[in-house]
């Protein structure tokens, strides 16, 4: 397959060539018109088609092309219209289409249906992995209605649900905030496995909430029921790590008492954990203390830790102290440094335009295939000039990194914010083949852009899209659209 970054570095002219029907981010989409066969879109939909494009990804891209031309229509006719590709239908075909379509559940939600339905699934039957993929769309979009009805279908299938299914629907309750309805799910999971609630159910459920803020009924819970399961260090570890992502210092030392007082070992992560909230509390004298009596007796830091105290002192300018770590960790220690220590490193040498020290910590991780989308996306945020993206997507693509959707929208907004038109076209054309969105940060970058642009209207027009595929506007786009709506109409 062809790489990821052809239309976003070095070959933008050829834009010219793209086929008239595919929408540009920066034109109003209800003055667009598909109409052409979906065969025909597919080859002229690109300057360069992928030469090794496989038969699934070709039929999925038809698939994905179907729905998008027909979004507006009935289920029914376009189900019908399904019926009439005659496909062959496979578990990768199917996972393929969804997998496009994970920030738009309406078209996911329309196929997975028709899959399902008996009528269009002779000789083939969903497995589990396509169920969580829907459960994973439907839930990200906060469609719990459609996630139930596709959850209470599972066990009349046989062997359905696994543990991946359960950790899927107990995250996204908890990012809704549906404590009740995930404590709820945790407690029939015999009805839904044929099994008991057990150790890691329990560990599941309490990471879920933790993961999305509700540490104070994830340990209300854990005090009330932890007798139920076998204690372990682990699940002290997941209350004391929610304590730290909240940075409550007083809730975190005194957590980190009662693990000391229950007479479980604190191990390594429970160390890092209480490091971490250290550091972040502002605490850095502290956290390097503490790292340096684990050295000195005999527990052995690991490279996370020391990866915290180096952040944290990093973070409060004392960059020659981070260093001598760094050098301790390489030297003398027994600790070598990981992906995550160089990027601390870059990240706050990015920040302190210290490039020549960048240049050399990413020479040394190239040497070593140490560097990942996370070491490019610092340099992606400190850049300042066009010529400069160029060069790190450039350089990227020589070393085998594919930009992720957040990526995507990194580089989305750098070329919105210096108004290179074609680049952002690229950019959304790129996200959009390759099912990376366009999904609500992608669409807020367009809207915020255009209105500083001065392009109210389609501005505007982006808007009405993104709320017509579902997506809940951010608080600060609803103030500027209202905004925009006065404007227009004190013309």
């Amino acid at each position: 397959m062809c790489s990821r970054f052809r239309l976003l570095s070095l070959q933008i002219q050829s834009l010219s060539r793209l086929h008239p029907f595919i929408p540009s981010p920066l034109t109003p989409r209800k003055i667009l018109e598909y109409s052409i066969p979906i065969h025909h879109f597919h080859h002229t939909s690109s300057p360069n088609p992928p030469a090794s494009t496989s038969t699934t990804d070709h039929e999925a891209l038809k698939i994905q092309t179907l729905l998008k031309i027909h979004s507006n229509k009935p289920i029914q006719e376009i189900s019908l219209l399904l019926d009439d590709c005659n496909l062959s239908l496979s578990q990768d075909l199917v996972l393929n289409v969804l997998k496009r379509h994970r920030s738009d559940w309406k078209p996911a939600y329309t196929f997975f249906r028709w899959v399902s339905s008996t009528k269009n699934s002779i000789g083939f039957s969903p497995d589990t992995s396509i169920h969580n993929e829907i459960l994973d769309i439907l839930g990200r979009s906060k469609r719990f209605i459609e996630l139930h009805q596709v959850l209470d279908e599972m066990p009349k299938r046989e062997n359905l649900i696994n543990g991946c299914t359960f950790g899927i629907v107990v995250n996204r309750l908890s990012a809704a905030h549906k404590i009740d309805e995930a404590i709820e799910f945790f407690n029939r999971m015999e009805y839904y496995l044929g099994l008991e609630p057990d150790l890691p159910a329990f560990q599941t459920l309490l990471l879920g909430l933790c993961r999305y803020k509700h540490v104070e009924r994830a340990e209300l819970l854990f005090r009330n029921r932890k007798h139920e399961f076998n204690e372990d260090i682990k699940t002290w570890n997941i209350i004391l790590n929610g304590w730290c992502v909240l940075r409550s210092l007083p809730d975190a030392k005194r957590f980190w008492k009662d693990i000391i007082m229950s007479g479980v070992r604190p191990d390594k992560f429970t160390y890092s954990i209480f490091i971490n909230s250290l550091t972040k509390s502002g605490k850095t004298t502290s956290s390097m203390e503490l790292l340096r009596k684990m050295w000195e007796n005999g527990l052995d830091p690991d490279v996370t830790i020391c990866n915290n105290v180096i952040d944290g002192l990093c973070f409060k300018k004392r960059i020659p102290e981070a260093l001598r770590i760094f050098d301790e960790m390489r030297e003398k220690r027994g600790c070598s440094p990981n992906v995550a220590t160089y990027n601390t490193l870059i990240k706050h040498f990015c920040k302190i335009r210290r490039m020549d020290k960048v240049g050399e910590l990413l020479g040394e991780m190239e040497e070593t295939k140490m560097q990942n989308l996370l070491t490019y996306g610092y340099l992606l945020k400190a850049a300042k000039k066009i010529e400069e993206v160029d060069g790190i997507l450039e350089r990227m693509r020589r070393n085998g990194c594919e930009l992720d959707g957040d990526s995507y929208n990194l580089v989305l907004r750098l070329f919105m914010e210096w108004g290179d038109e074609k680049r952002v076209r690229c950019v959304w054309d790129e996200m959009e083949r390759f099912g990376l969105g366009p999904n609500k940060p992608s669409y807020t970058i367009i809207i915020h852009g255009l209105y500083d642009k001065g392009r109210i209207r389609e501005s505007l027009e982006y808007f009405d899209e993104m709320v017509e595929k579902g997506m809940v506007p951010e608080p600060r786009t609803e103030l500027l659209v209202d905004e925009m709506k006065l404007k227009l109409r004190n013309k």
